[in-house]
């Protein structure tokens, strides 16, 4: 219901005859009856009454000169301001294709003249009385749709707010990449998955070459942006949407590659290692360079279902350990398959220049 349809007039008959001793009776009866009224001649000043006044009730005859009341019937009906007021034709006309014609056009009833005073005060009566049963039921409807609505933007808002805190609860609030949380969460996800369809999964360790020297040289807040310079950095290298870049721990991070065999994974750690480079963060107190360097361990199993992910972590982080041990600054591969249950080691490749190790 509309606003203009919650300001009809209470209980205001508009009465259309262009007869002005019809008007008069018409008057007279529903005065007696606690009715107010309005009157119009002709068409033309029962369309503009209706829609200035909105009366609760029209009572309209037929034969006018200019605009009969089946035209002024039309014309309040395809007004949306008048459309629903309950119309009611009183006419002399008394053929059925004439009462026909009126209730096809929208009229709720048709009084025949000459009338019987009483008939016409009940059929008011009756159309006003289910008039505003329907209005009241139009008000209940619009309250209940307000209701669903605003339950589903509530259940909308909420679910916004879970997912959320969800992504918040899996994010590193310093370097805005995944956290802990969420890579053991994807790396579990991913582990099940590939075990399934026996495709290979990666995973490279990057640890940034000594950074505890890094924030000693330059503070904890350099160290801090340094550390947001290379989130960045590595997420520019891993391309796929499926690859998962996170903060591991401290300096640590790690990416996830699904369904990336060997070569990939070492295309993916180089990548990485000239994203770096390219950032030319200065570093003087490196062992390895004047620049922020990064060694990188990289593991690529196949999962099975039988066998925790912890192998595939365990490879990676000794092949991390192996490149901080053989100079820094480069990309070691331990490639790990299965033998029956168990993984072994099945080879090990250095990458990179080999430079003395540091004593960190």
């Amino acid at each position: 219901m509309n606003e203009q349809q919650t300001q009809h007039n209470q209980n205001t008959i508009l009465i259309v005859d262009d007869v002005t001793d019809n008007v008069d009776l018409l008057r007279s009866l529903l005065t007696r009856q606690g009715f107010s009224t309005q009157s119009a001649p002709n068409g033309a000043i029962a369309l503009e009454l209706a829609e200035s006044t909105l009366p609760e009730l029209v009572l309209l005859d037929i034969c006018m000169p200019q605009m009969d009341g089946y035209q002024v019937c039309e014309k309040l009906k395809a007004n949306p301001a008048t459309r629903d007021i309950p119309i009611i034709f009183i006419s002399a006309l008394d053929e059925l294709p004439d009462k026909i014609k009126a209730f096809k056009l929208g009229g709720v009833d048709y009084i025949t003249k000459p009338f019987h005073s009483m008939e016409v005060v009940a059929r008011i009566e009756l159309h006003l009385s289910l008039r505003r049963l329907q209005q009241q039921l139009e008000q209940q409807n619009e309250r209940l749709r307000a209701e669903v609505r605003d339950r589903r933007a509530a259940e909308t808002a909420l679910q916004l707010a879970n997912q959320e805190l969800q992504r918040l609860a899996h994010l590193d609030g310093l370097t805005q990449v995944a956290n802990r949380r969420g890579f053991d969460n994807c790396l579990a996800h991913e582990w099940r998955r590939l075990s399934r369809e026996q495709q290979p999964l990666a995973l490279v360790l990057c640890d940034v070459d000594c950074f505890k020297r890094f924030n000693d040289t330059y503070g904890h807040q350099a160290g801090d942006q340094c550390l947001r310079q290379i989130a960045g950095a590595i997420g520019l290298a891993t391309k796929r949407p499926g690859d998962l870049v996170a903060r591991y721990g401290g300096e640590e991070f790690a990416v996830i590659l699904p369904n990336t065999p060997t070569q990939g994974a070492l295309k993916v750690a180089d990548d990485i290692q000239l994203a770096i480079a390219d950032l030319k963060i200065a570093h003087q107190g490196s062992l390895v360079s004047q620049f922020v360097t990064m060694s990188l361990g990289v593991a690529v199993i196949t999962p099975l279902l039988d066998v925790s992910s912890i192998h595939l972590v365990t490879a990676a982080d000794r092949a991390l350990y192996r490149a901080k041990a053989e100079g820094r600054d480069r990309v070691v591969l331990e490639e790990s398959i299965f033998k029956g249950s168990l993984p072994f080691r099945h080879e090990s490749i250095v990458l990179g220049q080999v430079r003395e190790p540091g004593n960190e």
